[in-house]
């Protein structure tokens, strides 16, 4: 049985190749890091979730739409629909919508800049741990219905006692997604565009970092 030695033409041709074929698998990565990172700005001009609320006095609903910084109804001029449902909740000793996640929603846009920025870095700086830096932007979309999850529980387990209708209503855990009834209304809530976006880019940056970790192991293995 012969054995062919291997010249070191062949051996740096096998280099070249194999380090041709990482560059090549390192610019995707990157590619979906930016495109993530796009989503993710875009995603702050869009509803992040939605809530309606049917109430015998208003047969079409109230609409609130909660964004990263900001919380409206369905661009009605006529009718402010956030504050007629507060004004609703007021009945039954709910706090004011408007002071909900104050601090959250001061600090949102300056978040999602940073997250933008941190994508970039991540995009251009191939280092070891800069995978550290997609993290921020992966948690976002389930941090955002967390966040909104603790605030939705606060406020109807605590209700005030001395609310006009306080005996009607007993401490309860509003929906955040899908169908709950309140006394004699219901709501029906559920993840809006701007969620998704952020999932979206989440899932790009996972994408990448598979790419990314598949490539490094492949040079390690050459």
């Amino acid at each position: 049985m012969s054995t062919r030695t291997i010249e070191p033409e062949e051996i740096k041709n096998i280099k070249t190749e194999t380090t041709s074929d990482s560059k090549l698998i390192g610019y995707i990565p990157s590619g979906l890091y930016i495109i993530a990172a796009i989503l993710i700005l875009a995603s702050v001009a869009f509803p992040y979730w939605g809530m309606v609320l049917n109430a015998p006095q208003y047969p079409g609903g109230l609409e609130m739409r909660v964004f990263v910084n900001r919380m409206t109804g369905d661009e009605d001029p006529q009718l402010d629909e956030v504050a007629e449902i507060d004004g609703l909740n007021h009945y039954i000793g709910m706090k004011s919508l408007y002071e909900a996640a104050k601090f959250e929603r001061s600090i949102a846009i300056p978040a999602v800049i940073l997250m933008v920025i941190f994508l970039f870095i991540a995009a251009i700086w191939h280092k070891r741990y800069t995978w550290l830096l997609t993290l921020p932007a992966i948690g976002f979309p389930f941090v955002f219905l967390g966040d909104l999850a603790f605030w939705m529980i606060s406020y109807g387990q605590n209700l005030d006692p001395y609310a006009p209708l306080s005996s009607a209503i007993e401490p309860f855990t509003p929906t955040v997604l899908g169908t709950g009834i309140v006394g004699q209304f219901s709501t029906q809530a559920n993840v809006a565009t701007g969620w998704y976006m952020a999932v979206g880019a989440a899932g790009l940056i996972v994408i990448g970092l598979i790419l990314r970790t598949s490539a490094y192991l492949k040079r390690q293995r050459s």
